[in-house]
Formats: C-alpha cells, structure tokens, sequence
C-alpha cells in the first residue's frame, strides 16, 4: 500500500508537504505511511482515495483498477 501512495503522490506532482496539509498531518507523519513505517488509518485512506480520485481497493492493492467506482444509484 505504501508504494502506491507515494506513486500517486508523484503521479500528481504533489509534494509531501501538500498531502499532509490536505490530511492535516504532520508532513512527518505522512511520509512514514509512505515508507510502510506507520499504519494508515482508515479514514487517511478514504481521503487520499477522494484526492486521487481513486477507490480504496486500489490503494489497498485490492485491484489493480485505478479508476474510482462509479455511484450507487438507489
């Protein structure tokens, strides 16, 4: 998991800096979910996967599918 949330951080050409802002974290802290040294909350997932605009499957390395999924329609 941790490799793919650095890939989508660079894929974005954002900085560490700028996602721990997004996820109001210590630019610290963030860069130990990307080297696999901190566990990442469930809630940091969801948020990274709306930043992305990806699904948590993917960050998850559920699927390899990077596309989000659509809505539910009820």
């Amino acid at each position: 998991m941790f490799v793919r949330i650095r890939n989508l951080r660079e894929d974005s050409d954002k900085t560490q800096r700028e996602v721990s802002e997004y996820l109001f974290c210590d630019q610290s802290l963030y860069s130990k979910y990307e080297r696999g040294l901190r566990d990442v909350p469930v809630e940091v997932i969801i948020k990274l996967a709306e930043l992305y605009n990806t699904s948590t499957d993917y960050i998850l390395g559920l699927t390899d599918e990077k596309a989000k999924y659509p809505s539910k329609k009820l």
